[in-house]
This record gives C-alpha cells, structure tokens and sequence, in this order.
C-alpha cells in the first residue's frame, strides 16, 4: 500500500466542504474509503458565536482543538475546552461544541466505529 498524504487546502480536500451541525465549515481529509480501521479524518472551523448542534453519531470521536475554544457538551457533562484539548465522544452520546472565543475555532475530528460495529459494517461490504 502506498503512502496518502493530504493537506486541508488540496483540491480533494476542498471539494468535500459541508456545514457540520448547522454551525461549523467542515472538511473530510481522509474516508473510509481508504482507511482501515477509521472512519474518517476531519477538520471543522467554528466561528465566534456558532455551534455545532448537539447531534448523536453511530461513531465514537475525539475532537481535537488546536485553535480557539469553547464549550463542549458530551451527555450531560459540559466543560470548556480550548487549544491543546482533546475531547473523546462514546457513539451514540449526544454531543455538542459552543464556540464562546472571540476567533475561529478549528476542531480535528476522528471518528471510528466501535468494534462491534465495524465487524458489522464489514460483513455488508
């Protein structure tokens, strides 16, 4: 297998660009597609003011913050969260992040399915 390397500006990049959540320009840097044992790879911008809405997802994620900050709700537990925080969100758990900065706040997003489910995931290939 070779290696993949992307950066956030390359057109493959780019062109996945979608509203996450109804708060946050996001952007799929690596899928499934390719990748093994992750589901994705992804960055997402939150402006001063936004939120991502409080969503579920059937992965379990880490949201990585490296720029920025916020508060971050994952069930019934909320925190504030900034730059250098990493946040880890079970699947299935509601979850949640006010950007509460007067910046951008800029979120690495890894999701993977828990093992059970990917097992699953797999078999329907």
């Amino acid at each position: 297998m070779a290696m993949i390397v992307r950066n956030f500006n390359d057109p493959e990049v780019i062109r996945t660009t979608y509203i996450a959540h109804r708060g946050a320009v996001a952007r799929m840097i690596m899928t499934s597609a390719f990748l093994e044992a992750i589901e994705f790879l992804a960055y997402a911008i939150l402006p001063p003011g936004n939120t991502i809405e409080e969503h579920v997802d059937p992965v379990e994620e880490i949201y990585l913050v490296f720029k920025g900050g916020g508060l971050m709700t994952v069930g019934s537990e909320t925190r504030e969260v900034g730059e250098g925080d990493s946040i880890w969100i079970p699947a299935g758990e509601p979850h949640a992040l006010k950007n509460t900065k007067d910046e951008e706040t800029f979120v690495l997003v890894i999701a993977a399915y828990p093992p059970e489910l990917k097992r699953e995931k797999k078999k329907g290939k």
